[in-house]
């Protein structure tokens, strides 16, 4: 793929200089957009990660969400991790011409030479039994990393794509490349459904057949990492036996 490939035919994109947020933003503007939308926001003064937890992004880094009106119910829409963590792959080797530093950690994460260089932050609104709206948030450090104690303890090791590369890639320029990407992984999703797209993930998943932990709110599970199954879920080889956790943050 090439970073100079055409904007994808259906969706629209604002750049804004500043916003609170771009989850934020999206939820304001949801309700009027008639396609689905990329905001993206030259600065963020209060972005937010999972779990409320806040996102450090320095200037020049890259702070971007996509609105989408997906017909399907919540427990479909949220397989756009997956889909956007494969679009942040193919973005990532059309602006450095290199795939080997980088790999998928589950469940929303994009790591670069081991360290954490994007993560992908899923947020919907219902109405009934459907979705109103579904807002997938995207942060990348293009410039610049966040210092280690700006971030919870045991946290995977923040690092930047300038520093681990040499890239300099503008915002702007990291969105010309990541949208047609999500856009092909969209269109393999809506038209094939997820055993494509989870086989594409689990080629670059991090850590795939080893020990790691999983910790949810209410417990902590170590296993081998053995799969994905076909509802998303991380598939861990426990000695109590298998266990497929839908959600939790993984540690390494």
């Amino acid at each position: 793929m090439s970073s100079t490939e055409a904007w994808p035919a259906g969706y629209d994109r604002l750049v804004l200089p500043q916003v609170d947020s771009t989850m934020a933003e999206a939820a304001r503007r949801a309700p009027t957009l008639a396609g689905p939308t990329w905001i993206l926001a030259l600065e963020q003064t209060a972005g937010r990660g999972r779990r409320g937890r806040a996102w450090v992004a320095p200037s020049g880094n890259f702070a971007a969400t996509l609105v989408m009106h997906p017909a399907e119910g919540a427990s479909q829409a949220a397989l756009r991790s997956f889909t956007t963590a494969l679009a942040l792959f193919d973005a990532f080797v059309a602006v450095t011409g290199r795939a080997e530093p980088f790999a998928l950690k589950w469940p929303n994460d994009v790591l670069l030479n081991g360290g954490k260089v994007a993560g992908i932050l899923l947020e919907s609104a219902s109405n009934g039994p459907n979705l109103s709206f579904l807002s997938v948030g995207v942060g990348v450090n293009l410039s610049a990393a966040p210092e280690a104690a700006q971030l919870e303890p045991g946290a995977l090791r923040p690092v930047s794509l300038l520093e681990e590369t040499g890239a300099r890639v503008t915002p702007e320029e990291f969105l010309d490349a990541l949208a047609p990407a999500f856009a092909r992984h969209e269109a393999r999703l809506t038209t094939y459904g997820f055993a494509p797209i989870r086989e594409a993930w689990l080629a670059r998943a991090a850590r795939l057949g080893e020990t790691i932990t999983a910790r949810t709110g209410t417990e902590t599970v170590t296993g081998i990492f053995e799969t994905v199954d076909a509802t998303g879920n991380i598939v861990l080889a426990t000695p109590a036996g298998r266990r497929a956790i839908p959600a939790a943050d993984i540690f390494f």
